[in-house]
């Protein structure tokens, strides 16, 4: 499984990147989540507003935090 976190830093793209981790540690996934912090490469994702998130390749939330039910099922 392959997590990267969108973002270019803020407060809300550190969120969820630490909440992705504590969630991922709940389900007892051992992943290495990649911070993404280069525009251009965001933009490639056809992100247009950060914090997101991407699992395998796919844009799974852009925008907002998502609840940590939701992670679960983004990263089951």
């Amino acid at each position: 499984m392959e997590v990267k976190v969108l973002g270019a830093g803020c407060a809300k793209c550190n969120q969820l990147e630490t909440l992705v981790k504590q969630t991922l540690q709940e389900l007892g996934k051992e992943v290495k989540v990649d911070k993404v912090t280069d525009f251009p490469t965001i933009m490639s994702y056809g992100v247009m507003s950060t914090p997101a998130l991407v699992v395998d390749g796919t844009v799974k939330v852009s925008g907002r935090i998502p609840s940590v039910s939701e992670l679960k099922i983004m990263l089951s």
